[in-house]
């Protein structure tokens, strides 16, 4: 099955044509073509997502994007068009900023009547698609061949981890989960970004603080560990956030003559984001690692935008060895925001006969 798949839950804006086949039991999945469009430069100066304009640009860059991916040689898009075979169209409707949701649900609409009138178009949950994104995974650990066996995989633990969430769920296998716990506040990555705004840190946030974390210490600041040690699978960031805040005014590391959130010593800096990453990855591995043992897991599932981070996953994957459970993680570009594990959600969402309504749900759940 060819699926042609479309992407704007937030600030970027994805297309990806994906060939996949083999059912539930044995899925394979192909990558023919796969676009993102990136909204940073836009949102940077607002030091994050502003919905109404994240739906501006995806309603100039979509048509863009889908010239991009039809395009081959000199031909035009009108005749490349007519070559580019789907059997089905998908689109992500939750959840997400809606403003942007109801860009792609339209785009994908019109790119039915006008150009595919015949192929089916159903709506795809995010969440669904960083969950199934593991079946794009092409190097795992404890694993050699790439053809994941799901057997060896199941029951499994997943961790979700974005700027709007922090889930984990028990999998069972393909069309069956539990959730286990979410975040209470903010979500992982949610915490990430206010901290490096915090900092005086560029947007987008996160791979900011992975990067100045590289040069501190990360046992240099005790910060806490919210719900560490607490007997459900819930989280919390918001507390773990505002203690960086007070240790940075208590410190007096803020001058007032400058702009909120900057600091004058680039060590120290350094140290807290290390300190605050530290922090963060070990209340995300510590129950990840408790749920695994308490389920009989046989995998450990890493996934969503903040599973880019190298900490987060070496110490995941130190965990794997430990429980001697297979640890398996995408390649970093299929853990942001993209089309393709729209596109295989879309598949496995096929295969249960599972349809989402066409219409933007900014708070969807899993």
């Amino acid at each position: 099955m060819r699926i042609l798949a479309i992407e704007t839950s937030c600030d970027e804006t994805a297309l990806a044509l994906v060939e996949c086949s083999g059912g539930l039991s044995a899925p394979r999945v192909r990558v023919v073509k796969n676009l993102v469009a990136s909204q940073v430069a836009v949102h940077a100066p607002w030091g994050g997502v502003v919905p109404m304009l994240a739906k501006r640009e995806h309603l100039k860059n979509l048509p863009l994007v889908f010239s991009k991916l039809s395009a081959k040689g000199g031909k035009t898009r009108k005749l490349v068009t007519k070559k580019l075979k789907t059997n089905m169209l998908a689109v992500t409707v939750g959840p997400g900023l809606e403003p942007a949701l109801w860009a792609g649900i339209e785009f994908a609409k019109e790119l039915q009547k006008t150009r595919f009138p015949k192929t089916p178009l159903i709506g795809v949950n995010h969440l669904e698609g960083h969950l199934y994104s593991f079946l794009l995974t092409q190097k795992t650990a404890n694993i050699k061949s790439e053809i994941l066996n799901l057997k060896r995989l199941f029951p499994a633990v997943a961790l979700i981890v974005s700027g709007g969430h922090t889930i984990l769920l028990r999998v069972d296998s393909l069309t069956k989960w539990k959730k286990l716990g979410e975040t209470r506040d903010d979500a992982v990555g949610e915490a990430f970004d206010k901290v490096a705004r915090i900092l005086g840190l560029p947007y987008p946030g996160g791979p900011e603080i992975e990067k100045l974390a590289a040069k501190g210490n990360p046992d240099a600041i005790p910060f806490p560990r919210p719900m560490l040690h607490s007997k459900d699978y819930d989280f919390s960031f918001s507390g773990l956030k505002t203690a960086v805040l007070y240790y940075v005014h208590d410190q007096q590391l803020i001058h007032p003559e400058q702009e909120r959130g900057t600091t004058n010593n680039r060590q120290q800096k350094a140290d807290i984001a290390a300190s605050f990453q530290k922090a963060a990855v070990d209340v995300l591995a510590t129950k990840t690692a408790r749920a695994a043992r308490e389920v009989g897991a046989r995998s450990i599932l890493l996934s969503g935008g903040v599973a880019a981070n190298s900490a987060l996953r070496r110490r995941l994957s130190v965990v794997s060895r430990q429980l001697s459970v297979t640890f398996v993680v995408p390649p970093v570009h299929f853990n942001t925001d993209n089309a393709t594990m729209i596109a295989v959600a879309a598949y496995v969402a096929h295969l249960r006969k599972r349809r989402y309504p066409l219409r933007a749900n900014g708070t969807l759940g899993i």
